[in-house]
């Protein structure tokens, strides 16, 4: 079983990166005074920088062990990882020059660079190729985690879902038990093998590398035996939530003196200061696009004018922060019409209300340019949920579960479902899906991802008619 094997599998990659530290240290020396002579080393000689490995490499491997590099990461992706080996020689780079600083020890500053970024790439190199060797394992049948489900519920079949979906992980399940389901009853590949009851005859003639508890919701009165029969026989034990679509994936958890209280849903922009952050990056960064677009929307605004009767902007009441309406700007891209009929529906493929001009700058999103203003006047952010008109906000909030959500923050002229597609005519499910992710994971880091993502592949819409 796994992990009989973790342990000694763990030890094996603290020596490997322990090499991989001497391997850039070492290397680091010779780039930087032998192979380019780059400068003669004089002082420098190989055995005075050997001398603060003694420091170096404990503080190296004990930092990488803190910033869990050595954690499972079955169901994490490549990204994840290699953005924890970046993280962590940031870290050990840090400490190592606060060290050389305290202890005043000479050292080349290019050589300390050298070592950074060699180090980085040996280790971010030997994570992928010892992650796809593992891949490729698994894929074999071998290196598997072996799991039994108990429960068969709404999220038994979310995470068997997600297992069969990436066989790359190395997870194999063995079955379900529930009290409900007759034995024999499958879920794609997995079957029903017994009922709850069964759990600690099962735990003794099979040695599980881990037990998922998946529980429907109203047996949850079962979970307190279930779990302690689990623990009785020192199973790893997950539990997964059949209230996963009430609670956000990351919850956030108060300690109400030693009493865990989970708040139904984490929105980290109703921190003032995080408000206050985004807000500021919302006033410089449109001042900086009226100016970088000054002349393309002046253009536009001349071609709509020239081509068509009618304002050049278009204004129409859209839903914000706090249920609030407000004017949305716009360039005109279709012809002027009265107001009822403008707001029965969507615009659809084809459409004879879209002037020559409107085609061309609602493919490239040009025609969302003057929400800039709206940025400036604090309606929208750069980055957030599309807003929508009064009209379907109404049809939706009884259609969608979680629709209301997305006016616990600022509407965005860009946002998360937005890049992954979905735009215009497209699924109101998904896009709420994406708006809730949004939201509930907000970081200036994840708002700066949008925004590169809007230029790289946000501007032409497909789906907008």
């Amino acid at each position: 079983m796994i992990k009989d094997n973790q342990k000694a599998f763990n030890q094996l990659h603290i020596v490997t990166d322990g090499v991989f530290v001497l391997l850039a240290y070492f290397a680091a020396y010779m780039l930087r005074f032998v192979w380019l002579n780059m400068e003669k080393a004089g002082d420098y000689t190989i055995e005075s920088y050997a001398r603060f490995l003694i420091v170096v490499l404990p503080v190296y491997l004990l930092i990488y062990w803190t910033s869990g590099l050595y954690a499972p990461k079955r169901g994490r992706g490549m990204q994840w990882e290699l953005w924890l080996v970046l993280k962590a020689n940031i870290i050990s780079g840090a400490a190592f020059i606060v060290l050389l600083f305290l202890f005043k020890m000479d050292i080349s500053r290019t050589f300390l660079a050298i070592f950074y970024s060699t180090n980085v790439i040996l280790e971010s190199m030997f994570r992928f190729f010892l992650r796809k060797f593992l891949e490729h394992l698994r894929r074999k049948g071998k290196n598997l985690k072996h799991i039994l489900i108990v429960g068969y519920s709404r999220a038994a079949e979310a995470y068997v879902d997600r297992i069969l979906a990436n066989p790359q992980w190395g997870y194999f399940i063995h079955g379900i038990l529930d009290d409900k389901m007759a034995v024999g009853t499958r879920y794609k590949k997995v079957s029903v093998v017994g009922s709850l009851s069964e759990l600690s005859v099962c735990l003794k003639e099979r040695d599980y590398d881990e037990i998922a508890i998946a529980l429907a919701i109203e047996e949850y009165e079962k979970l307190e035996k279930l779990v302690a029969a689990c623990e009785y026989s020192g199973v790893h034990t997950k539990f997964i939530p059949d209230y996963n679509h009430i609670v956000p994936t990351v919850p956030y958890i108060e300690d109400l003196e030693g009493l865990p209280v989970i708040n139904i849903r984490k929105v980290p922009l109703s921190n003032v200061a995080n408000r206050a952050v985004k807000r500021t990056i919302d006033i410089v960064g449109a001042l900086f696009a009226l100016l970088l677009f000054a002349i393309p929307m002046l253009t536009v605004a001349i071609l709509i004018k020239c081509t068509s009767k009618g304002p050049v902007i278009f204004s129409q009441v859209r839903v914000g922060l706090h249920n609030k309406e407000f004017k949305m700007y716009k360039f005109r891209s279709m012809v002027v019409q009265e107001a009822s009929k403008e707001a029965n529906a969507w615009t659809t493929k084809n459409d004879t209300r879209v002037t020559g001009v409107g085609k061309f700058i609602r493919k490239t999103s040009i025609d969302e340019l003057p929400q800039l203003i709206n940025v400036l006047k604090g309606d929208m952010s750069l980055v957030g949920p599309r807003p929508e008109r009064p009209k379907f906000v109404e049809k939706f909030k009884e259609e969608i579960p979680r629709y209301m959500i997305k006016h616990q923050v600022r509407p965005g002229i860009t946002g998360w479902a937005q890049v992954n597609g979905y735009r215009g005519d497209t699924s109101i499910r998904k896009r709420i899906e994406h708006d809730v992710h949004y939201i509930e994971n907000w970081t200036l880091g994840f708002d700066i991802k949008i925004l590169f993502l809007t230029i790289f592949k946000g501007f032409i819409n497909k789906n907008a008619y």
